[in-house]
């Protein structure tokens, strides 16, 4: 692995307020990162001129939506998204196979191989044990996962979004091909702030991860460009 491949496993969370914010993020990280992640706040404010913005710099895009509902309308949100020429875009795992098959069955049909690959999120790792039980899930975090995981493969996702604490487990079941993008990721110089299944960078992309996705860390930073840098070389370290 090469500074630019380490590069290319960032996904930069753009949590921003408006275009303006798009184009100075965008137009400061083309290059620095792999990715953008545009989800339901940025998309809400501003709609697909979000994806455009990325792309008018260069950009790919990540469309965290996290769609959930009844499946023909999920499938009908899914082929949106690769209307907008985004690079990944998911839905949640806990809308179940027929939603997941649906929406993945619809994407492939119309786009083929130039569509976005499809990503089922798992357990936000925002979650705990506790905050499963109360919504009436007895397993625990980890094996929730790992059957949300294997669900969406056969269901024809491509990937899942989870914790890195569970990558292992995934793979294992999986597989090499399936796309694992890990939230929770915090760099050795960061604050934790609200995750609680967190890894560095580097344990995490040791662990198999493919992607990271990292917002604070780069956009609280006095210097956004050299905080990603800082990133992509903790990345390489752990690899050599």
């Amino acid at each position: 692995m090469n500074r630019d491949d380490a590069r290319k496993k960032i996904i930069f969370a753009l949590d921003v307020n408006g275009v303006d914010e798009i184009d100075r993020y965008a137009g400061m990280l083309s290059g620095k990162v792999g990715m953008f992640k545009i989800g339901k706040e940025l998309f809400t404010s501003c709609g697909p001129e979000a994806v455009k913005a990325v792309q008018r710099h260069g950009g790919q895009v990540f469309l965290d939506l996290k769609y959930h509902d009844i499946p023909n309308t999920v499938a009908k949100a899914m082929l949106e998204a690769a209307r907008l020429g985004v690079q990944l875009a998911n839905l949640h795992a806990l809308g179940g196979a027929e939603m997941m098959e649906t929406a993945a069955t619809a994407v492939r049909k119309e786009f083929g191989d130039h569509r976005p690959r499809l990503l089922a999120v798992t357990i936000l790792t925002s979650s705990t044990a506790e905050t499963l039980q109360r919504v009436g899930i007895d397993l625990p975090v980890e094996q929730m996962v790992v059957r949300l995981a294997r669900l969406a493969r056969e269901a024809g996702m491509d990937g899942v979004v989870a914790s890195p604490l569970e990558i292992g487990l995934i793979r294992a079941v999986c597989g090499p091909d399936f796309l694992i993008v890990t939230p929770g990721v915090r760099p050795t110089f960061a604050a934790v702030d609200d995750q609680k299944r967190i890894m560095t960078p580097a344990e995490a992309v040791g662990a198999g991860a493919d992607y990271l996705v990292i917002g604070r860390p780069i956009a609280r930073a006095a210097d956004p460009a050299a905080a990603a840098d800082m990133i992509a070389d903790e990345i390489l370290a752990g690899c050599l």
